[in-house]
């Protein structure tokens, strides 16, 4: 992928969920219901989209495990 950074699927599990109900939380910990709402309103902007729009992926189709070595 042309422009992929190889640290982006670490800070799924390294950042924290910057506001909102789950401010402070790891990303990769948000409940998908939550990731399902954001997915049904839109995205933010920027960097925590992208990352909040991969984890939707991750979650929905069952790929936490890639995580894991990560945590």
């Amino acid at each position: 992928m042309e422009g992929f950074n190889p640290n982006f699927l670490q800070d799924l599990v390294e950042m924290k969920m910057p506001f909102g109900k789950y401010k402070g939380v790891t990303l990769c910990d948000l409940p998908e219901p939550y990731l399902v709402w954001f997915h049904a309103k839109g995205f933010p902007a920027g960097k925590l989209g992208m990352l909040l729009s991969t984890l939707y992926e991750i979650k929905i189709n069952g790929l936490e495990y890639l995580l894991k070595p990560l945590k």
